[in-house]
C-alpha cells in the first residue's frame, strides 16, 4: 500500500447527515450512552484483533495486552477514548464513519416523525453507535492505524457533524484507534473523573479487557484533574457470562444486553445457562429484546449470536445457532466444543454445531414457555413485537413444531376486541362436544375476518373460530395442518355442514332437507351458472350462511384468496383459482331472484350478487366502475 498523505474534505452519506442532525438535537434521552458506545467499539476492535492474531500473531506488534484508556482534559475540554485493538485503514475509516451500510436505512429514516420521544425509540432500534458522540461534542477527532501497517499509514478523521469531514494520513506509532471528543459548553460536567468512572462502572464493568483511567491523587475530590499519567484499572474486566449465576444482578444483565445489542431499552427477558462435561461444553446468555428492530422482516440481514471459543471472541452474528424464526434473539455462546480456528465454513459441518443449535433452540423455547406461563403481560408484549416471526417456526422446524404451536396466539370470535391472546390449547379446551376440528378464517384485516359471512353458521351454533388476519397466516396454516391430532379447517373452504355435532337422526333429517332444497333450487342454480359462466367453478347451496345471501368458497386444497393476492403483489405468477359461489336458499334476495322473470334484470342481480361476495371476502373487482353503474341503475329501477 502506498503512502497517501494528502488531506481531503468529503461529504457524509445523505443518511448519515440526517442521523447526525437528529443526534445533535438531543434525541438521546440519556447522554452518557456515548461513552458506553465508544467503549463497546473499542472492545469489538480488541475482539477482532484477538481473532485475526490466531493466524497471524505478528499483528500484536510486541504489545499483546489489549486495553482501553480513557482520559480527559479540563483545559482543552476534551475526552479521549483510546484502544490498541485492530485499528482501521483509510478506506475503513471512510466506510465506518462516513456511511451507514445498512439495508433499509431510507425506509427507517422515513419513519421519523419529529416527535423526539418516538424518534429516539426508533434510533435505539437502528443503533448508531459512534454518532452518539455528537450528543456531547461539537467536534470529534479520530486517529487510527490498522494492526500490521506501517506507522506512516495512520489516519486522522475529523468532523463537526455538519455534513462533511476531513481525512488525512498521519504518522501513528501505536496501532488501534483514539477518539477525542471536543466537549460542548453545555456538557462540561462530563469532564470529571468521578462522572466518567461512574459511567464505566454502570455500563461497562463487564467488558472483558481492562479499562484504564489516570490515577487521582485525591479520590474524594469528584472534579479532580489527574496530575500525572499513572493509569489504574476502573472495571472488573471479567466477562459477565463467566461469573457464577448467583453473582450476577438483574442490572448487570440489562447493561450487558445494551452493550451487546447497542439497544437503549432493557431486554424483555433473558436466560443464562452453563453446561459442563460430556460431549458438549458451553455457556449461553440469551436475550429477548423489548422491541423489534426496524429491519426485522429483511430475511437477508445477518442474524445470530456472538460466538466465543474458550473465552476468545470468534465472530459476530453466527446464524448457524439460530434459525430464521428466532432471528430476534440476541446473546452470546461461549464453548469449548469448537476449535479456536473455527470459520463460518467449518461451522457448517462441525458435529458440535448441530448439538449446540438444538440446545440453544430448546433454551429459547423454554424461556418463551416460562414467560407465557408466569408473566403473560410480558409475553403479550413479546407477541406484539415478534409473534409473526415465530409463526414461521412450524414450517421451518419440524422437530419443535408442536412446542412452537403452543406459543402462538390468535384473535378469536370469542374475543370482544382485537386481542391476539387465544392459544391452540385454550381453543381446544373450549371445543364443543363431538367437535373434531379447529376452525379458522383467513382475512386481510381483523374487521374483515370478524365480519365475514362465512362465520354465520358458527356464530349460530356458538362454535369458536380463530381469526387469522396477518400476512403470514395463510402460509402458516399451509405448513401446520393439525394440532395435537385435531385438523385445522378453514371455514372458507370445502362444503361445511357441521353435521359432526348432530345426532344420527338429525343428520338424516338434514340430508332430506338438503335434497328437497336442491331440487327446488335446481332451475335457479342452472340460470346462475349461465350468467356467471367461467367466473366460477360451481354454484351450490350453502350450509354456512344464515343471514347473508351468498359467499365465495374454494375447494379444500385450493390456495386461499389472501395468499393468492399476496403472491401476486410481490410479482409471482399464480395460476387462477376459480371460486365456488354458495347461495343461501332461505334468504329473501335469493327468493326474489328465483322469481325474477325479466332476463336483463336477472343478469344484473346475479352479477351484483357475485360482486358483493367478492367484496365480502376482501377481494377486488375487475371492473369497479361497472359495479357502481349496476348499483345505480338497480336503485333507479326501485325508485
Amino acid at each position: 500500500m502506498s503512502v497517501d498523505a494528502h488531506k481531503e474534505t468529503l461529504h457524509f452519506q445523505t443518511e448519515v447527515t440526517q442521523l447526525l442532525h437528529l443526534v445533535i438535537h438531543s434525541l438521546y434521552s440519556n447522554k452518557e450512552i456515548f461513552l458506553r458506545e465508544l467503549i463497546s467499539n473499542s472492545s469489538d476492535a480488541a475482539d477482532k484483533l484477538r481473532f485475526e492474531a490466531l493466524s497471524n500473531s505478528a499483528l500484536y506488534e510486541s504489545d499483546p495486552e489489549l486495553k482501553i484508556w480513557i482520559s480527559f482534559d479540563q483545559e482543552a475540554k476534551t475526552i479521549t477514548v483510546k484502544d490498541n485493538g485492530i485499528g482501521m485503514t483509510r478506506e475503513e475509516v471512510i466506510e465506518n464513519l462516513g456511511t451507514i451500510a445498512k439495508s433499509g436505512t431510507k425506509e427507517f429514516l422515513s419513519q421519523l416523525t419529529g416527535d423526539q420521544k418516538k424518534d429516539a425509540h426508533l434510533i435505539g432500534q437502528f443503533g448508531v453507535g459512534f454518532y452518539s458522540t455528537y450528543v456531547v461534542a461539537d467536534k470529534v477527532t479520530v486517529r487510527s492505524r490498522r494492526a500490521g501497517l506501517a506507522a506512516e499509514l495512520g489516519v486522522c478523521w475529523e468532523s463537526a457533524g455538519t455534513g462533511e469531514y476531513t481525512i488525512s494520513n498521519v504518522e501513528k506509532q501505536d496501532r488501534g484507534t483514539e477518539v477525542t471528543l471536543h466537549v460542548k459548553e453545555g456538557e462540561l460536567d462530563f469532564l470529571s473523573a468521578w462522572r466518567l468512572r461512574s459511567i464505566i462502572t454502570k455500563y461497562s464493568d463487564h467488558i472483558n479487557l481492562p479499562i484504564l483511567m489516570p490515577k487521582l491523587a485525591d479520590e474524594d475530590e469528584k472534579t479532580a484533574q489527574p496530575a500525572a499519567q499513572e493509569w489504574e484499572q476502573v472495571n472488573r474486566a471479567t466477562a459477565l457470562w463467566t461469573l457464577p449465576k448467583s453473582d450476577i444482578t438483574d442490572e448487570q444483565y440489562k447493561e450487558f444486553y445494551k452493550q451487546l445489542s447497542h439497544d437503549f431499552e432493557d431486554p424483555l427477558a433473558w436466560a443464562y445457562n452453563r453446561v459442563e462435561g460430556g460431549n458438549l461444553d458451553y455457556i449461553s446468555l440469551l436475550y429477548l429484546p423489548s422491541h423489534a428492530p426496524f429491519d426485522l422482516w429483511n430475511r437477508e440481514k445477518q442474524h445470530g449470536l456472538k460466538l466465543y471459543v474458550q473465552r476468545v471472541f470468534i465472530m459476530d452474528q453466527v446464524e448457524q445457532f439460530v434459525p430464521m424464526y428466532l432471528r430476534f434473539l440476541r446473546g452470546i455462546v461461549d464453548t469449548n466444543s469448537l476449535p479456536l480456528n473455527v470459520s463460518r465454513e467449518i461451522l457448517q459441518d462441525h458435529p458440535a454445531v448441530t448439538k449446540l443449535r438444538a440446545a440453544l433452540i430448546k433454551r429459547t423455547l423454554d424461556l418463551l414457555d416460562t414467560l407465557a406461563k408466569d408473566e403473560p403481560e410480558k409475553y403479550a408484549k413479546f407477541w406484539a413485537q415478534f409473534g409473526n416471526v415465530l409463526k414461521e417456526g412450524p414450517g421451518e422446524d419440524f422437530v419443535n413444531r408442536e412446542r412452537i404451536a403452543k406459543l402462538l396466539r390468535f384473535s378469536s370470535t370469542h374475543n370482544t376486541a382485537e386481542l391476539q391472546n387465544v392459544s391452540f390449547e385454550a381453543y381446544v379446551s373450549r371445543m364443543q362436544e363431538n367437535q373434531k376440528k379447529i376452525y379458522y378464517i383467513v382475512a386481510d384485516t381483523y374487521n374483515a375476518a370478524k365480519s365475514s359471512p362465512h362465520l354465520e353458521i358458527f356464530r349460530k351454533n356458538n362454535i369458536e373460530v380463530l381469526l387469522f388476519h396477518d400476512r403470514i397466516d395463510e402460509w402458516f396454516v399451509a405448513h401446520f395442518p393439525e394440532f395435537e391430532g385435531k385438523a385445522l379447517q378453514s371455514v372458507m373452504k370445502g362444503d361445511l355442514s357441521l353435521d359432526e355435532f348432530l345426532p344420527n337422526q338429525d343428520k338424516e333429517e338434514l340430508k332430506k332437507e338438503d335434497e328437497k332444497a336442491k331440487q327446488n333450487m335446481e332451475p335457479l342454480l342452472k340460470r346462475l351458472k349461465e350468467v356467471l359462466g367461467e367466473q366460477v367453478k360451481d354454484i351450490r347451496l350453502s350450509h354456512r350462511l344464515t343471514t347473508s345471501p351468498a359467499c365465495l368458497v374454494r375447494e379444500q386444497n385450493d390456495m386461499g384468496p389472501q395468499l393468492e393476492r399476496l403472491l401476486k403483489s410481490v410479482g409471482q405468477e399464480v395460476a387462477e383459482v376459480k371460486p365456488i359461489l354458495e347461495i343461501n336458499p332461505q334468504h329473501k334476495l335469493i327468493e326474489k331472484l328465483q322469481e325474477e322473470q325479466t332476463e336483463d334484470a336477472f343478469q344484473e342481480w346475479t352479477r351484483l350478487l357475485y360482486e358483493q361476495a367478492v367484496l365480502a371476502e376482501g377481494g377486488q373487482l375487475k371492473d369497479p366502475a361497472a359495479f357502481v353503474q349496476r348499483m345505480n341503475q338497480l336503485w333507479l329501477n326501485l325508485i
